[in-house]
């Protein structure tokens, strides 16, 4: 019930759309209340055989009534609507920001499809209660508060007879309540798990093909989809008892209305026309009833999907900023210092450990290492993406976590090994390392990554729609993209994870042309796999289980007993 209260207290900014729906939800109620009313006169008048006119006036005044009641109902759900949709977007903004606070932790814990599961799906399920929920809960409280002091107008005892299977209808509603509340936390965690099942599928769906393993990736869906089908459907057996039962429940209250109205009738208590109003407002009674028995059934649904939206939204980040984190007026110029820096992402397993080094403003540095020695976890210490356990790490004189993130991560630029392209043109790619850059400075970028050659060859130029992940470009052509795109953020410190792996000889070339203009005055840290990679480096770190076991230059490191000198030895097969 708090995460209803809270969904609840996203309607505080939208308070004049909310008073006219209550306004027109009141209004509409009210008029629902007039027709049975206006019946038992019309029955009365003609049992009487007394008031002909008047009848006709009762009938014109019911189609009034009729009228006035859609009209009513029309402008409740108009301005319902509006409310609910502004409430939507809010939530799942602020879910997608949430996200985006969040460290790269919780992101390589959690599969894409289940993310998306969060934002997409668990919103549109607290949107329901919003669309059909508040509106028919407000409706029927109103209906009946406003029934249930006519029927007392009417004739009290019999009023309390109709309401004797009121007790029976709310012990079924806590029993339901507390069944379905779990069994929806089931189907919502199986539907993440059947979304990052397709999430993961259609990304990989060239390995499946190339591997002919499309029976082999349909048979892992359909047990996620068959698990999210069998959970479904326990919440619609519970759903397929409750709902009959206080149907069946809320009949029974007609059925004594009928036995003890139609003894009073005889005994001239009440009028014929009293009686078929009591029936006409018992019905309008039990109706709103079994809108609440619905209500409930979309409210549990919506209640887990709300704790799992808030489970986001409330999120702390691992790697928080200071309250009073500096930030420069200016670019810092590349100064980068390592001291008795200590990282681990499992406890009592260290990636690096007791880590020192200096890189001077305008160096150019490799790092080298077998897979696993704690290279690419250095870099990501430096961007912040975590905070080291223990030691610090400087960026001239600042302490990183010192600095304001944005302004740290906007002084860093990257070009990875397998570069990430977005579905986009290939000038808004570019445009990522400056959103505010002209198309001017954006082509000026590309020709100075050799990419502009390429690029104008293809069928729409700069506008051309690259696919996911820039399936439709060759890997030679992400890399000078990303090289662009690193070119127009114009960083004073530049990291490359072996931006020249897996192209070919005259690509690669391209590449290391289009490098060395875009390392000129920058700190550059080089992630090398491939030690032939390496010329133009003014000092190679090498690194061994998290641990900076030699540093120096090529000529001097090769000629002795290192573990450079052995890496070197066993790539080049010497």
């Amino acid at each position: 019930m708090k995460s209803l209260l809270r969904v609840l207290g996203y309607l505080k900014p939208y308070k004049k759309g909310v008073s006219f729906t209550l306004c027109f939800a009141v209004l509409t109620t009210l008029l629902d209340l007039v027709p049975p009313w206006l019946i038992k006169v019309i029955v009365d008048r003609l049992i009487d055989d007394n008031g002909t006119t008047l009848v006709y006036w009762a009938v014109a005044g019911l189609i009034g009534v009729y009228v006035a009641r859609n009209l009513s109902n029309y402008q409740r759900i108009m301005f319902n609507n509006r409310v609910e949709q502004s409430v939507v977007f809010d939530m799942r903004s602020e879910a997608y920001k949430a996200l985006h606070r969040l460290s790269i932790n919780f992101f390589e814990n959690r599969s894409t499809g289940e993310l998306m599961s969060r934002v997409n799906d668990d919103v549109n399920n607290v949107e329901r209660i919003f669309i059909d929920g508040v509106e028919q809960v407000i409706t029927a409280v109103l209906t009946l508060t406003g029934i249930t002091i006519i029927l007392f107008y009417l004739h009290w005892q019999l009023a309390l007879v109709a309401l004797l299977p009121i007790p029976f209808l709310i012990w079924g509603a806590c029993m339901f309540t507390g069944k379905a509340h779990s069994l929806y936390h089931i189907v919502q965690e199986r539907a993440a798990q059947m979304n990052a099942r397709l999430q993961d599928s259609i990304s990989g769906i060239r390995e499946t093909f190339a591997f002919n393993r499309e029976q082999h990736e349909i048979s892992r869906f359909e047990n996620k989809s068959r698990d999210y089908c069998n959970g479904t459907l326990m919440v619609m057996r519970l759903w397929a008892i409750y709902s009959p039962a206080m149907m069946f429940l809320g009949s029974l209250g007609t059925i004594f209305i009928l036995f003890y109205g139609i003894g009073l009738v005889r005994a001239d208590e009440i009028s014929v026309g009293s009686l078929v109003a009591f029936i006409g407002y018992l019905a309008l009674f039990y109706t709103p009833i079994n809108q609440l028995h619905s209500v409930n059934h979309m409210l549990q649904h919506a209640l887990v999907s709300g704790e799992r939206l808030f489970e986001i939204i409330d999120r702390e980040p691992d790697v928080k900023e200071i309250p009073d984190a500096i930030l420069p007026e200016t670019n810092i110029r590349g100064k980068v210092e390592f001291q008795g820096v200590t990282f681990a992402y499992v406890t009592g397993k260290p990636a690096v450990e007791n880590l020192s080094f200096k890189i001077q403003p305008g160096e150019k540095i490799a790092l080298v290492g077998h897979t696993g020695s704690g290279k690419s976890t250095l870099v990501k210490l430096l961007l912040r993406f975590y905070d080291i356990d223990s030691g610090r790490i400087r960026v001239d004189g600042h302490s990183v976590s010192d600095l304001k993130i944005s302004y740290l991560r906007e002084q860093l630029g990257m070009v990875s090994q397998d570069p990430f392209l977005f579905n986009g043109t290939v000038a808004e790619n570019i445009l990522y390392g400056n959103v505010e850059a002209s198309r001017e400075q954006m082509e000026k970028a590309a020709q100075a990554a050799n990419a502009d050659d390429f690029i104008t060859n293809l069928p729409e130029g700069y506008d051309t729609l690259v696919g996911e992940r820039g399936v439709k470009l060759s890997g030679g052509e992400k890399h000078r993209i990303a090289i662009a795109r690193t070119f127009l953020k114009d960083p004073p410190i530049l990291i490359l994870d072996e931006a020249t792996a897996s192209v070919d000889t005259d690509t690669e070339t391209k590449i290391k042309e289009a490098l060395v203009h875009l390392m000129a005055g920058r700190t550059t840290i080089v992630i090398a796999h491939r030690l032939s990679t390496l010329e133009g480096a003014n000092r190679i770190l090498v690194m061994k289980s998290g641990r900076l076991v030699d540093s120096g230059t090529h000529d001097n490191m090769i000629h002795e007993e290192t573990e450079y000198a052995q890496l070197f030895r066993s790539q080049m097969h010497l």
